[in-house]
């Protein structure tokens, strides 16, 4: 049995065409990104081309196709997450011809997922941000840009995908806050704050005209050559910033989202605010956030109590 890690080779146009319409299907349902329909895409396609080499397709397979298929992902020492995803996607995949009237049974309904263990989000301490946040060189226009993308990015806890997708409609200077379309085609308005704020009205004077060329165009933060920023280039952005500001930590754009959620739970707020910012549908994906903040008060405590 081998498992192909690299780009999934051509498979049968029937395959595809198979793919196609459960990811068109589900998109209809769910309202899934971009990218995770991309991942979705990946996941079956390999499963598929895997299938083809072992002289099966995918609408006859058993479970015991399945687990050796697991069993070379293990082989290839793919990690547990991975594993978790591409059992979610296949799960969906076949329960979906089961509804069409495709398949009589589900190959995966005996096959349990792989116990994840609970990972603590990296975060960054409120000096590590203040740090990062005046890195930016303000005189240079696109210094201005990525501070104020920075700004936004901490002051409302958006994903990055959010963040470089972002156009003049969305912000609405007046009442201070972003209207932000989440996972799931969920819409959310966020306050900014009035330092966000401030930083946006500064660099729509002083960066973004240079930045397009004084062109027309919806988008927010444009690249350098005045197009649509990939989630890439900004991550390649703030990995620069993070060295200039001295902070050793891994970072990524997702960092200050996490940053955001933690230094509010420090601060105070309610969980169930905290859900509503994130854009969590479930408040059990956002209470992982309070381990961190209940972290943080035990190391207070020690560094502080007298008897600690």
């Amino acid at each position: 049995m081998v498992l192909t890690l690299t780009e999934p080779k051509t498979i049968s146009a029937n395959e595809e065409s198979i793919i196609a319409l459960y990811l068109d299907a589900i998109w209809m349902e769910k309202g899934l990104s971009k990218n995770s329909l991309d991942s979705y895409r990946t996941d079956l396609t390999l499963f598929a081309q895997w299938l083809m080499e072992q002289g099966k397709d995918l609408l006859h397979v058993d479970a015991s196709v399945v687990l050796s298929y697991l069993a070379a992902r293990h082989d290839k020492k793919l990690n547990s997450r991975s594993t978790a995803r591409f059992l979610s996607c296949v799960r969906g995949f076949y329960r979906h011809q089961l509804r069409e009237g495709v398949l009589q049974e589900n190959p995966l309904a005996l096959i349990e997922s792989p116990k994840l263990p609970r990972s603590l989000p990296k975060s960054l301490t409120e000096l590590d941000v203040e740090n990062l946040l005046a890195a930016p060189d303000i005189d240079d226009p696109l210094g201005l840009r990525d501070r104020t993308m920075l700004e936004v990015l901490y002051a409302c806890g958006l994903r990055v995908t959010e963040l470089v997708s972002l156009t003049m409609s969305q912000i609405n200077l007046r009442q201070n806050v972003i209207r932000v379309m989440g996972k799931g085609s969920k819409e959310r308005l966020i306050p900014m704050g009035e330092e966000a704020a401030a930083w946006l009205e500064k660099y729509f004077r002083e960066a973004r005209p240079f930045l397009l060329n004084n062109l027309p165009n919806e988008v927010v933060f444009p690249s350098s050559r005045a197009q649509l920023m990939t989630r890439q280039t900004f991550w390649h952005r703030i990995k620069h910033w993070a060295q200039v500001a001295g902070i050793e930590k891994s970072l990524s754009p997702h960092t200050l989202r996490h940053a955001f959620a933690t230094h509010l739970l420090n601060h105070g707020a309610d969980l169930r605010v905290v859900q509503l910012l994130l854009g969590h549908s479930d408040l059990s994906t956002t209470q992982i956030y309070t381990h961190i903040a209940r972290t943080r008060m035990k190391a207070q405590h020690v560094a502080h109590h007298p008897r600690g």
